[in-house]
């Protein structure tokens, strides 16, 4: 069976470094055997990689990728804290869609994210989810997700 670094590269992608916090913050607590992410938003290289609200500036499918770029520095957050993926269980995703007023379409664009965890982790990125829609995010994100996981073994 693969590692989960693995699977990533099998994907062409990798875990980033550790977003720094915006505030005054951590990207990531353990408590027990659950890890606890901070709200993670679609950065790249220190710059998000889209702005606006989805329905209207940004497509369903564009917020997809940045749902994925979340869950990315969600793994990344995760790995700080713990170090071996190997030993993850995603439990619950909590993904926030900054929505234009009519756009309805939450569920999807955060699949994005549960998505890219089950490609990761296989049966343990099944997770437990909400999908919210909101009216703005930190630095006019289009996408903001966080994560609770245990850490078996």
């Amino acid at each position: 069976m693969n590692t989960p670094e693995e699977r990533l590269a099998e994907l062409g992608l990798s875990v980033p470094e550790v977003v720094p916090p915006l505030a005054v913050y951590v990207p990531a607590v353990r408590v027990g055997p659950f890890v606890y992410t901070s709200g993670q938003l679609p950065i790249l290289d220190g710059a998000l990689i889209a702005t606006g609200k989805v329905g209207a500036e940004i497509t369903a499918e564009q917020a997809g990728a940045c749902a994925q770029q979340c869950a990315l520095n969600a793994i990344a957050a995760i790995r700080s804290v713990v170090g071996d993926l190997t030993r993850v269980r995603i439990v619950k995703v909590v993904g926030f869609v900054a929505s234009a007023p009519d756009f309805t379409g939450q569920p999807g664009v955060v699949n994005g994210a549960s998505e890219l965890f089950g490609a990761v982790f296989g049966d343990a990125g099944v997770h437990a989810r909400s999908a919210v829609g909101v009216s703005v995010l930190p630095l006019d994100a289009p996408v903001e997700v966080e994560v609770i996981a245990e850490i078996t073994g």
